[in-house]
């Protein structure tokens, strides 16, 4: 039986448009009424997650995403998805929040890679999501070897994803090319896009599919299954 999705959003804005879109193309559908139903709240307000995480501002996000999470359910939801990776620092008080279930992107992304077995990855994230070791933890238990960006290179990223895509501009590819070949050059077989504002790099850029995995493609994949329909495996 299909389930109505809540999509816990906003953070940021265009990464919530971009998974709302990559859902409905993504499900195998022939009319309107073959596609998920959903409420989605986009909360752009809600305070930074990575500055909160990493000291910078004493703004928690939590009670903000909880109240959010509790009013999809309020409204029907009965799968909520977060598009966001380093909102997951929160998972369990948002999933303890609720009754019903909250799908785990980052959980998701490395079964996924295991699955394909890939053996090393390389963690393109948020300091906030690095610096907590939440997908380092999940591919050490998983089997799955890792390496992250040293400080120029991560310092690098978060202008692409904060200046440039949180920005409303195109990725600078020369910087992004040169952290993608830093974690290629230690043996990672393949790269985590970690950051929902790198998914959307990865459409700017053409980045391939064989070389980036994007966990954003990889929660919607689950959010349709979750919801009892088919994933459009040509979409």
């Amino acid at each position: 039986m299909a389930k109505m999705l809540g999509i816990l959003g906003g953070l940021g804005p265009m990464s919530t448009v971009y998974f709302y879109e990559m859902i409905t193309r993504m499900t195998q559908a022939s009319c309107d009424q073959d596609h998920i139903d959903m409420v989605i709240s986009s909360h752009a307000t809600t305070p930074d997650r990575t500055a909160y995480i990493i000291g910078e501002s004493g703004m928690n996000p939590l009670d903000v995403m909880v109240d959010d999470a509790r009013k999809l359910q309020t409204y029907g939801a009965e799968v909520i998805a977060i598009p966001c990776n380093t909102a997951h620092f929160f998972y369990r008080q948002i999933q303890d929040a609720v009754t019903v279930p909250v799908l785990n992107i980052i959980e998701e992304t490395v079964s996924a890679i295991r699955a394909e077995g890939v053996s090393k990855v390389g963690l393109l994230a948020t300091v906030g999501t690095i610096s907590t070791h939440t997908y380092q933890r999940v591919c050490e238990r998983e089997g799955v070897g890792f390496a992250v960006p040293d400080n120029a290179s991560q310092q690098a990223l978060m202008r692409i994803i904060y200046d440039d895509i949180k920005g409303g501009r195109q990725a600078d590819r020369t910087r992004f090319d040169a952290i993608a070949q830093e974690l290629f050059d230690q043996g990672c077989e393949r790269l985590i896009l970690g950051c929902t504002e790198l998914s959307i790099v990865k459409s700017q850029l053409s980045l391939p599919a064989d070389r980036f995995t994007d966990s954003l493609e990889v929660l919607a994949r689950a959010t349709i299954r979750a919801c009892g329909k088919e994933v459009n495996e040509d979409a």
